[in-house]
């Protein structure tokens, strides 16, 4: 099997010191604000995203690790496929999160609605355009009897 690599293309900055004790999804974190320092090298690739109300984070869970491809997910008591769930602990370990851009500024993004652990190297960042997704016949599989846990879900440490 090919090995692929990335580079970071910076880091997040949040109030999130630990895995234990974070909100699990950015609609658990409403309001909650970070920052994203893009590295220097990067900093042309931002031109024109301030026009976006949400971008697209894709990170790396660098303080997670794998362990099984079944899991028991934040929000439930049976095990699941690593797949069928958001768990950071994953064969490839990256994340993703839209987040609330408030402000460019050079090469620092003004996030907020982040659940994203302070350090955390970003992959890569998309505009979020809710019209490029369908939503047409949308089900949400397990989680439909769990979901309405997700405001009192945090982060229990069990990934890192």
């Amino acid at each position: 099997m090919m090995e692929i690599k990335y580079t970071p293309i910076g880091i997040v900055h949040s109030p999130f010191k630990e895995t234990k004790g974070t909100p699990i999804q950015p609609n658990a974190a409403i309001g909650t604000q970070a920052t994203v320092e893009i590295y220097p090298e990067y900093q042309e690739g931002l031109q024109d995203l301030d026009g976006f109300s949400h971008i697209i984070l894709l990170y790396h869970f660098h303080l997670s690790k794998f362990s099984s491809l079944k899991v028991k997910p934040y929000m439930d008591d049976r095990l699941h496929g690593v797949f069928a769930t958001r768990s950071p602990s994953r064969p490839n370990p990256i994340g993703l999160s839209v987040v609330r851009l408030i402000k460019v500024e050079k090469n620092i993004l003004e996030i907020q609605n982040v659940e994203i652990i302070d350090g955390t190297p970003v992959l890569d960042i998309k505009p979020y355009v809710p019209e490029f997704t369908t939503n047409d016949g949308i089900k949400i599989g397990w989680l439909e009897k769990n979901v309405h846990k997700l405001q009192e879900s945090k982060d229990d440490g069990r990934f890192s």
